[in-house]
């Protein structure tokens, strides 16, 4: 009887032990797949982020211009003629060739502004030029402004108030290119400056 009874004792400790190694294993495994998660999740979500960015963007315009935007006397890259753009700052322009619609002396400003459609705020946004400004009289306008918008190269930009968080005088194009990420055809492109074209190389 003692026997048999040390036998019974002898397997509840051993299932005991057991039970207590399979307790703590579990909550082990489950807490590495709840620190991977959170990572995963993240990387998931900047894709995404970068993926959809400047994708409410208008690429395309009717080519009208403002009337008062004077034309380039002699700029590098005359109307016609092809340039690389050399530093692209939307997804598919960088390394795509550009057509020459039109060129154009001015200044040009990034700004920052929430879009008046709601949404997050669009930090220096590239580029706006001193002729798509509301009633801010001679050129140039101070880093730190606050200006009215009065384009829409984006939904949600005209009519918003913006912060110039830059300036500068230059050329600007407005081109025809092909986006290296999908191949749609992008026409009357505004702006491009002259900073972000180079020379074509046809070979």
């Amino acid at each position: 009887m003692k026997k048999k009874m040390f036998g019974v004792v002898v397997i509840f400790i051993v299932l005991l032990v057991a039970a207590c190694g399979n307790t703590n294993d579990e909550p082990h495994d489950a807490h590495e797949k709840d620190e991977e998660t959170p990572v995963e999740m993240e990387e998931t979500a900047e894709t995404e982020m970068n993926h959809d960015e400047h994708a409410h963007m208008d690429h395309s315009s009717s080519g009208e211009v403002p009337e008062a935007l004077k034309v380039a006397e002699n700029p590098s890259y005359k109307v016609g003629e092809t340039a690389l753009i050399v530093d692209g700052h939307m997804s598919g322009m960088e390394g795509a060739e550009a057509t020459i619609v039109g060129a154009y002396e001015t200044y040009v400003y990034t700004v920052s502004y929430t879009p008046t459609t709601g949404g997050d705020p669009e930090i220096n946004h590239k580029w706006v030029i001193h002729e798509e400004l509301e009633d801010v009289g001679e050129a140039p306008v101070e880093v730190g402004a606050e200006v009215i918008l009065d384009t829409d190269h984006m939904t949600g930009m005209e009519g918003a108030v913006a912060t110039i968080d830059s300036v500068q005088k230059t050329t600007v194009y407005m081109v025809d290119f092909t986006l290296t990420t999908g191949g749609d055809v992008i026409t009357n492109h505004k702006w491009v400056t002259e900073e972000e074209l180079g020379p074509h190389d046809s070979h």
